[in-house]
C-alpha cells in the first residue's frame, strides 16, 4: 500500500488500455472512458491519501497543454508534441524528495525503466487495477459495518421533562400557556 506522502503519476491512456471497463468505455466513447477513469482514481486517492496525477497524450494537439484540478486530482494534458511518457518523466524530475515515494503507474517497459532510472518506483497497470479494486472492496466493508445513524442521539440521554419543553419549543409552543408549557 502506498503511503500519504507519496505521489502517483498515471498514465492515463495506458490505464484506459489495459482496463477492460475501460476499453470497453473507449469503444463508445474516450471522454467517458477518461471521466470513469478520474471518477475510480479519485475515490482511490482518497482513500490512500497520496497525491495523484494523471497524465493524458496530446502530442498530436496544438497548444501548450493544460494542468487543472479535477475531483481532487491532478490532471495534465501534455504540450504539443510532448508525449505522456515525457511529461510523466518532467514531472518525476520536479517532484523527487527524500521525503516521499514516486510511483509511475504504466504498463510500458521503456518508460518503467526510464523513470526507474530517475528514482520513480513503478505500477503495473494490473498492480493499479488491484489496489484500486481493493481499496473499493474496503470503503464498502467499512460502509456496511458501520452502525446506523440514530434520528436523534439526545433522546436516550435526556430526562423526558427535558425533552418535552425541547420539543415544544421546536413546535413554537413553549410559552403558550395552552399547551402546557411554563
Amino acid at each position: 500500500m502506498l503511503r500519504r506522502e507519496d505521489v502517483l503519476f498515471v498514465d492515463g491512456y495506458n490505464m484506459i488500455g489495459a482496463w477492460p471497463e475501460l476499453a470497453a468505455l473507449k469503444q463508445e466513447k474516450l471522454e467517458d472512458a477518461r471521466d470513469r477513469l478520474l471518477d475510480m482514481l479519485s475515490d482511490y486517492q482518497s482513500y490512500a491519501g497520496l497525491t495523484v496525477f494523471v497524465v493524458f497524450d496530446a502530442f498530436h494537439v496544438p497548444g501548450l497543454g493544460s494542468a487543472y484540478k479535477d475531483r481532487r486530482l491532478r490532471v495534465v494534458f501534455t504540450r504539443e508534441r510532448e508525449t505522456a511518457d515525457e511529461c510523466i518523466e518532467r514531472l518525476v524530475g520536479e517532484w523527487t524528495s527524500a521525503k516521499r515515494n514516486l510511483y509511475v503507474a504504466t504498463s510500458d517497459s521503456v518508460e518503467q525503466h526510464v523513470t526507474f532510472g530517475r528514482g520513480a518506483l513503478r505500477l503495473s497497470a494490473r498492480e493499479l487495477k488491484m489496489e484500486v479494486d481493493q481499496s473499493r472492496r474496503d470503503i464498502d466493508a467499512a460502509i456496511r459495518k458501520s452502525p446506523p445513524v440514530k434520528r436523534n442521539p439526545l433522546g436516550g440521554s435526556l430526562p423526558d421533562d427535558l425533552l418535552l419543553r425541547l420539543e415544544q419549543m421546536r413546535r413554537g409552543s413553549a410559552g403558550d400557556p395552552s399547551s402546557g408549557g411554563k
